[in-house]
């Protein structure tokens, strides 16, 4: 029997093809696909209220897409409350950033850079910004030159910041911020300016008022003075109280002087050219003069001083008091400052201070800087109001800051300004 080595190939079932849609008539209507009747219970249960928040591999890894629009700073309006009238402010370049468009490469460096600052990581965010200021040479470059003068501001490096201020005015012909003296922040959060009302006649044996505003302005806190009712004083309370004023103008802490002129009217009759015996309350007339004004009246009774006491008078100081530092916190509003390094805040105290003010103002130039988390929460605080037709208005953020601030959003919810430089 002959058995044959080679079996025929098994035939092969032709392969089904694949279904086509079913080409439509022309004008047809597309018909929907079909829906269940009912939705599964688990997509039937309402979602629950999502807080916002930015997930913890941006803050780890660097920030997500943001673009920024054409960036420009203009002189910002009336702001709704006279007490701003004195000062001159810009809004915030970071009002400008949108978004909601694609990113660009100098928003992502930006972010990455307060990113980092954020989240503690100095040395890392300085490292950065150095480079990126030479990366950058163009107009787009500026914001990296502002960031790290701030940083350097922030992390105390008084040589690298005056180095580099330099530089900076050679690059773009203008003058940056100036180096702000800094105080450590005081325990919790402080409303506003303190007030102190002197009134009638002050003399040695009520002088507490006195001692306080020494405290207060020893530690850097800005004080309102009310002087309206201030009638006179002995001259042992006139030189405590030009010192006290004197040492706070020189070292930059804001002491405003409300409605003072009648005081210091009557202060400058009562002081005649040659009639020593009363230099403290000379020293406070100059002082006072020194602050109000105008120069040519100080620079007579300067000349007076000297014919008096036979002694070299104060010179005119051409920083006016009434004008604190740049970056320092205004004097005369209602302001609610914050201080120092803002970790983990709910700012939940803001809900008074928004409800009770019709222009909430928050004032931000006492602040370090401000993580993640807290910008996070500060939007969460003041969008509902800002649903509601409310402006509130943020104040004096550094540089580093106010980006983190355009990074969560805030820039959308509040308004945002710097001291003009």
């Amino acid at each position: 029997m002959v058995f044959s080595f080679f079996k025929k190939p098994p035939q092969k079932m032709p392969e089904r093809q694949a279904s086509q849609p079913r080409a439509q008539a022309p004008g047809a209507v597309p018909v929907p696909p079909k829906v269940p009747e009912e939705a599964p219970a688990s997509l039937a249960e309402p979602l629950p209220e999502l807080e916002f928040t930015r997930s913890k591999t941006l803050a780890a890894s660097g920030p997500a897409a943001k673009p920024s629009a054409p960036l420009g700073s203009v002189i910002a309006p009336n702001l709704g409350k006279d007490d701003f009238d004195d000062a001159e402010f810009i809004e915030s370049e970071v009002m400008d950033i949108d978004v909601n468009q694609d990113i660009d490469p100098v928003q992502g460096d930006v972010e990455h850079a307060v990113v980092l600052f954020a989240n503690g990581q100095e040395a890392a965010a300085r490292s950065l910004l150095e480079t990126l200021i030479r990366a950058y040479p163009g107009d787009e470059g500026r914001r990296f030159w502002l960031l790290l003068l701030d940083l350097l501001q922030c992390v105390g490096d008084h040589a690298a910041f005056e180095n580099l201020a330099l530089e900076f005015a050679e690059t773009w012909e203008t003058s940056p911020s100036s180096w702000r003296r800094t105080e450590p922040a005081a325990a919790g959060k402080n409303h506003g300016p303190r007030r102190l009302v002197l009134q009638g006649v002050l003399t040695a044996e009520n002088v507490e008022s006195l001692n306080e505003l020494a405290e207060w302005a020893a530690k850097g806190q800005p004080v309102v003075i009310e002087c309206g009712k201030l009638a006179g004083c002995d001259d042992a309370v006139a030189g405590q109280l030009a010192a006290i004023l004197r040492t706070a103008r020189r070292d930059g802490v804001a002491l405003t002087l409300n409605e003072v002129n009648g005081f210091l009217a009557r202060l400058n009759e009562r002081l005649r050219a040659g009639e020593a015996g009363r230099e403290p309350a000379w020293a406070l007339l100059l002082e006072l003069l020194q602050r109000q004004g105008p120069q040519e009246l100080f620079e007579e009774r300067a000349v007076d001083y000297a014919v008096t006491f036979e002694l070299s008078p104060p010179s005119w100081e051409n920083a006016p008091a009434a004008k604190p530092e740049a970056g320092a916190a205004l004097p005369v509003d209602d302001a609610y400052y914050l201080e120092g390094d803002l970790k983990n805040c709910r700012f939940d105290e803001l809900v008074d201070v928004i409800e009770n003010n019709e222009l909430p103002v928050i004032d931000f130039s006492g602040v370090r800087r401000m993580d993640f988390f807290s910008a996070g929460q500060l939007v969460n605080r003041i969008a509902p109001y800002k649903a509601e037709g409310r402006e509130i208005l943020i104040r004096s953020p550094n540089h580093l800051v106010a980006e983190l601030m355009a990074v969560v959003g805030l820039n959308k919810q509040a308004r945002i300004i710097i001291p003009k430089s």
